[in-house]
């Protein structure tokens, strides 16, 4: 499959029973990029309250979305991601919470994200030499959203504004919502999703993802955080 657009991100096993009911949730599974059916919650339109962030999947974003800088390719990519993980050690934080980010609601880790944050760096700062400058347009469109300093610093030098200190680790599980809407929201995701959510919360790997022509994410590898 031909990629767009490449990410690095922590994406959540598989296997997991709260990672399944979170990918249905969303209605895409990135890794075997298939189609979910959603859950039946509250009498909720899920498909309409998750239909932002479904395109990118179930994950936590530690490198943003980026084209390949000109001369770059996806293998060497790989090798990169590959050569990174082998120098990171795993990560466990005390576990995970529903949180309100603005009007998104989203999972937040619990305990200290000294190491999560530190590998987010590492994600961004050692892997940008295959980042293609952002387009006038894009650095344009992300000003417009309001930015404070360090984050347009950080849009002009890094090509998104959310890195290094302005990095928040989170796991998207709706769209913008009307307010009046948050609490039913929240209380489907808590009575179905909390309680299985796993303490502690580890992290064992990057996910290097693509983007689809559709605009749809896919794994294409995970790399085993062994240093």
């Amino acid at each position: 499959m031909t990629f767009t657009r490449y990410a690095i991100y922590y994406a959540p096993p598989a296997g997991a029973a709260w990672s399944r009911f979170a990918a249905s949730w969303l209605g895409w599974d990135m890794e075997a990029g298939l189609v979910l059916p959603h859950p039946q919650a509250h009498g909720l339109d899920v498909a309409a309250i998750t239909g932002v962030p479904r395109r990118y999947g179930l994950h936590a974003t530690l490198k943003p979305p980026m084209r390949l800088a000109e001369g770059q390719t996806q293998s060497a990519l790989e090798d990169a991601c590959a050569a990174l993980a082998a120098s990171q050690t795993p990560i466990t934080l005390d576990g995970l919470q529903l949180a309100r980010l603005g009007r998104f609601l989203a999972l937040r880790p619990t305990g200290d994200e000294t190491a999560l944050k530190a590998l987010a760096a590492a994600c961004v700062t050692e892997l940008d030499p295959f980042r293609a400058p952002a387009s006038e347009a894009e650095i344009a469109r992300r000003r417009g959203a309001g930015l404070n300093p360090e984050q347009d610093a950080n849009l002009s030098r890094w090509g998104s504004p959310y890195v290094l200190d302005q990095f928040r680790f989170h796991i998207t599980l709706t769209g913008k919502l009307p307010k009046p809407q948050l609490p039913a929201v929240e209380d489907a995701l808590n009575t179905y999703l909390l309680p299985l959510l796993p303490a502690p919360f580890a992290i064992g790997d990057l996910a290097l993802m693509g983007e689809a022509p559709d605009g749809r994410f896919h794994l294409i590898q995970r790399y085993a955080l062994s240093g």
